[in-house]
């Protein structure tokens, strides 16, 4: 049975329509309708209508990463390297009164929030309390405000863009540095094959599947445990990780010197594909310290050392079996680690079975349209051809033993069987992972539990080909200055959301995942009550933050944007240069 209740909040009274539920086994109130004051409930039983209008806009996220961009001075920095092209009157570029600097800020955030076309930013921040807090109309921003501010942006400058501001970072945030974690990823665009203009999309093997189609590279480094973007290079999409490695490990190393890293105290960590004899070399030669994986297939030798001589290692998140050895790999002297992953173990054997599952139905399908009444003649080299496709992989064509026997002139009889023994040992060797170090002096468990931490960076390009957030796609770009600065635009705003998601940590205890706190910040909106006087004047505005939750309220109080909405951020850049 429903009741009218009240509760007190900063010394006002508020109705509501409480009914009394069982939610877990126990009474809870739940909130059917919410009444407001006494004195506005009185006026709606009487009829009586206030001339009050009331809207309200998501606020939240774009008040936190206009909070941190305020303090990082980003759009200033920017603004330092722009470059005005020939269509521009001014020394330095303007338009609808807005910098080159808080126009990629914008982008940047936009790409957080709402990943979507340049054209439909506008329509985006509609819905959001931006234009408010920037003190600026965003009604006119269109895709060639975009376009026209993204040419001011030299290539070359990017990478020093990048460094001032991660030096303005390192200056106000405490980040943790001992562990970096290098990899590669690609997305794959649309860019016609008859444009010429672009030399940087080019096809190769997309990481997506879609080989038909032309990809940019992006190469990344980010922090061990915040996952903040310390350097990123875009790059041709035909060239492979060993290569890209190769090409970009010394610009790591000078964006170390850059940011006053001590090399001595830092590790940098990366996956088998950067492997090759040259780029260790490479490494060696930098005096960088690393720890890197290799292929168990290609040395078999390490896992039969390791069979029999394992040793239990808790890292303090489990506790694996795990063989170290002092082992020159590629004539130089390193430590080497072989210990078997469960997990790894698990998914791979999963993979392997269904992979044999579907290679399986596809070999009978062959065999009994060898068979049939009316079977076409078939030449010999084009079936052993089918046949090698369709046991493609690493493991299956290891796994299935078959035969082709020709009866007559181009006709065969095909049999196969599934080798049990060869499975067995497939299956007992899948859980091997071998990684090497020149850290001779770090335990087991910290080699292990470093290289581990590369599921960080895949984290990172899982939340840069999320669609909902921080996606680099829709990209609709064609020139290699312009893919370039909009990935920048992209890395820019997956730093602005890990320096929140740091905070939200570290302040309110926040235990998500990144996405769902984006989605939290997204849902704390605020109104915008419009009274209208009943004499002559202006229309008195009142901005208030909705009702919140408590994890809301943490989050609003650990990000310092309680009172934002009546202090607006002062952000230098926006329609100056300095």
């Amino acid at each position: 049975m429903a009741s009218i209740q009240c509760k007190v909040s900063r010394g006002h009274k508020y109705w509501y329509i409480v009914e009394s539920r069982r939610v877990g086994g126990k009474p809870r109130p739940i909130v059917l309708a919410y009444l407001g004051k006494a004195d506005g409930l009185l006026k709606r039983l009487q009829g009586i209508k206030d001339s009050v209008k009331l809207k309200s806009y998501s606020h939240g996220l774009v008040a936190a990463l206009l909070e941190i961009a305020s303090k990082l001075e980003i759009p200033e920095i920017i603004n330092k390297y722009t470059d005005s092209p020939r269509h521009y009157t001014s020394k330095k570029p303007l338009r609808n009164n807005l910098t080159a600097g808080i126009t990629l800020l914008l982008a940047a955030i936009g790409r957080i929030a709402m990943p979507t076309s340049k054209r439909g930013w506008a329509a985006w921040a509609k819905t959001t309390s931006l234009g408010y807090l920037l003190r600026r109309n965003l009604s006119k921003i269109d895709s060639q405000h975009f376009w026209d501010l993204m040419d001011t942006i030299p290539e070359e400058a990017i990478p020093e863009i990048e460094a001032t501001i991660l030096k303005e970072v390192f200056k106000i945030y405490n980040i943790e540095t001992d562990s970096l974690f290098f990899d590669t990823t690609n997305f794959f665009t649309y860019i016609d094959s008859a444009n010429t203009r672009s030399k940087i999309a080019l096809r190769g093997k997309n990481k997506q599947k879609r080989n038909d189609l032309r990809q940019v590279g992006l190469a990344l480094v980010v922090t061990k445990d915040d996952m903040i973007p310390l350097f990123h290079l875009t790059y041709e999409g035909n060239l492979n990780d060993c290569t890209v490695f190769k090409k970009v490990i010394s610009d790591v190393v000078k964006r170390t010197d850059e940011l006053n890293f001590d090399l001595k105290k830092h590790t940098i960590v990366f996956d088998r594909g950067n492997n090759s004899k040259n780029n260790l070399e490479i490494l060696e030669s930098l005096k960088l310290f690393y720890v890197g994986a290799l292929t168990a297939y290609h040395h078999r030798e390490l896992i039969e050392d390791a069979c029999g001589n394992f040793e239990e290692i808790n890292t303090g998140e489990a506790v694996i079996k795990a063989y170290r050895q002092r082992k020159l790999i590629w004539e130089k002297d390193r430590t080497v680690i072989v210990f078997i992953s469960d997990k790894l173990k698990a998914g791979r054997i999963r993979g392997i079975y269904q992979s044999l599952s579907k290679a399986e139905k596809k070999l009978k399908v062959l065999q009994a349209s060898l068979v049939s009444l009316g079977a076409k003649k078939r030449k010999k080299d084009k079936l052993e051809k089918t046949i090698a496709t369709i046991l493609k992989g690493q493991y299956i064509k290891h796994i299935v033993d078959f035969s082709l026997n020709e009866i007559d002139k181009e006709r065969f009889v095909f049999e196969f069987c599934i080798n049990y023994e060869k499975l067995k040992r497939v299956e007992e060797d899948l859980g091997f992972r071998i990684i090497m170090t020149n850290r001779h002096d770090w335990d087991t468990a910290s080699i292990i539990k470093a290289y581990h931490g590369q599921a960080r960076i895949e984290n990172a390009f899982k939340n840069l080909k999320n669609p909902y957030h921080l996606s680099i796609k829709p990209q609709f770009h064609w020139t290699d200055q312009k893919v370039r600065v909009h990935f920048f635009i992209c890395v820019l705003g997956y730093l602005l959301a890990a320096l929140v998601w740091r905070k939200a940590r570290t302040k309110a205890q926040f235990s998500g995942t990144l996405d769902s706190l984006l989605d939290t910040l997204g849902n704390i909106r605020l109104a915008t009550i419009l009274e209208e006087s009943k004499t002559r004047g202006a229309i008195k505005a009142i901005y208030k933050l909705e009702e919140v939750s408590d994890i809301e309220r943490r989050l609003i109080q650990a990000l310092d944007i309680e009172d934002l909405h009546n202090n607006r951020p002062k952000i230098n850049g926006v329609s100056v240069y300095n």
